[in-house]
């Protein structure tokens, strides 16, 4: 059993560093044509670049070989790649942002290790679910503090302390994660039962369902005084999801549908900067709308194979760098590099997924299914927006946007995959038989 375990593994790291040296090339083979296509030129610190990109992929690899040696070989290449493009289109835009970027996604590497480094069982979180919930609150609530609150383009959002600047909320996310996924393995039995009210049974005994409505209402109302109405959609997916994997009851995603539209209109209605992103979304043509519609020219310019890397004009859309990058990547590398960045996410999002149901501890289960939705419906909800399938958010695209906050946060996020993954319960299966834990947990549950 141990040696077949250790050979699974080993496959695992050595697909894993196969796939993160291509991540490097792919990367330096984007920055030589970005560089080629705006200066006629080969980047003088090719070789330097290189060198770095390899380094923080390669030192991320080690500490995972070193540190969770039997996890999944797909997530941090995938990520990888995704930051490495990011990276690029931000260089190609502003040399800034790029220095600034580079920083962040060492900070991010190493945040990534730290976490592998201190959280050894994923399970073991479980017990400081209350800590989570009061570090979640005071994270969201800091912006609004004088003195160090920022607003800035219309959203009170983030923290400056010295010359560091920062957005609590990313970091807010995990905290909630992990305590959402704590609390509702605890309480899954009794949320899973109707009982109130007593004469036509629709909801769980309301003390048992009080502290995470609590937790979730106190997110919502905090994140709406801030103007952060993106960050709130993902707060209540995250809570739906999660409440949807621990009870299998329907009735909380489709009542929880209900209560989103109501609570959409009601913002609609009482915020102007709601009401400005909507009319944006019904008519783009408008001059408010200038963003949409540069970013269709910009998609349909790129086509089917793009103009190529450093030959398009992504500079004509505000704020390219964070909420519209993706319109840069389509416009340069056209249909099929949009489409690959599409395909990353989901190939993401199925490992996560098949981690929470490979996992067997509850928590484990519950926890990455909470971080991959994090993921995948961030991604979903700004690709949506600049699509046009829905009204503008303020989210970023995980590992591409400029954004140091996210980026950390990111990376700590799929340092908990990747410790989750390391103890799937596949690895420890007896030659030739059921599992026993598994098999008496399927069994008391009948």
């Amino acid at each position: 059993m141990t040696v077949a375990r250790t050979v699974m593994g080993r496959s695992r790291r050595r697909a894993e560093l196969g796939l993160l040296v291509l991540a490097a090339a792919v990367t330096g083979g984007a920055y030589t044509l970005a560089s080629l296509g705006t200066t006629a030129s080969v980047p003088a610190d090719i070789g330097p670049f290189l060198g770095i990109i390899l380094a923080l992929f390669v030192g991320a690899h080690l500490a995972v070989r070193r540190l969770a040696p039997e996890a999944d070989g797909m997530l941090l290449p995938l990520s990888a790649v995704l930051n490495g493009i990011g990276y690029v289109f931000i260089a190609r835009l502003d040399a800034e942002l790029a220095d600034n970027q580079a920083t962040w996604t060492a900070v991010g590497i190493v945040a990534f290790v730290a976490t592998l480094l201190v959280v050894r069982r994923a399970r073991d979180l479980e017990r400081y679910r209350y800590t989570f919930l009061l570090v979640g609150l005071a994270l969201l609530v800091s912006p609004l503090i004088p003195g160090i609150g920022r607003n800035i383009r219309g959203a009170r959002i983030w923290v400056a302390v010295g010359p560091i600047s920062f957005q609590p909320g990313e970091f807010a996310k995990i905290a909630f994660a992990l305590f959402f996924a704590s609390y509702l393995v605890e309480k899954r039995e009794l949320l899973s039962m109707a009982t109130w009210p007593r004469f036509r049974p629709v909801l769980p005994d309301l003390r048992h369902l009080g502290p995470v409505l609590f937790a979730w209402g106190m997110a919502i109302l905090v994140m709406t005084a801030q103007k952060d109405l993106g960050s709130s959609l993902l707060f209540f997916a995250l809570f739906m999801v999660m409440l949807w994997v621990a009870t299998g009851r329907a009735a909380y995603p489709l009542g929880g549908a209900f209560m989103f539209g109501a609570a959409a209109y009601g913002a609609w209605t009482q915020f102007s900067h709601v009401q400005t992103r909507v009319s944006q979304w019904m008519d783009p043509w408008d001059d408010t709308g200038g963003q949409l519609v540069q970013t269709w020219y910009a998609l349909a310019w790129g086509g089917v194979t793009g103009t190529g890397i450093g030959l398009g004009r992504p500079d004509k859309i505000p704020i390219v760098e964070s909420d519209f990058i993706f319109a840069a990547i389509a416009e340069e590398l056209g249909l099929l590099g949009g489409t690959a960045i599409l395909v990353a996410y989901l190939l993401i999002v199925g490992a996560g997924l098949r981690v929470a149901q490979t996992a067997d501890h509850p928590f484990d289960k519950l926890l990455a299914a909470g971080l991959t939705a994090l993921i995948g419906m961030q991604a979903f909800v700004i690709l949506a927006g600049v699509i046009r399938l829905l009204p503008l958010t303020g989210v970023v695209l995980p590992f591409v946007s400029y954004g140091g906050s996210a980026l950390v946060a990111n990376y700590v996020l799929l340092a908990l995959l990747i410790r989750i993954s390391d103890q799937r319960p596949s690895k420890r299966r007896p030659a030739g038989g059921t599992r026993p834990a598994q098999a008496a947990s399927v069994g008391a549950g009948r």
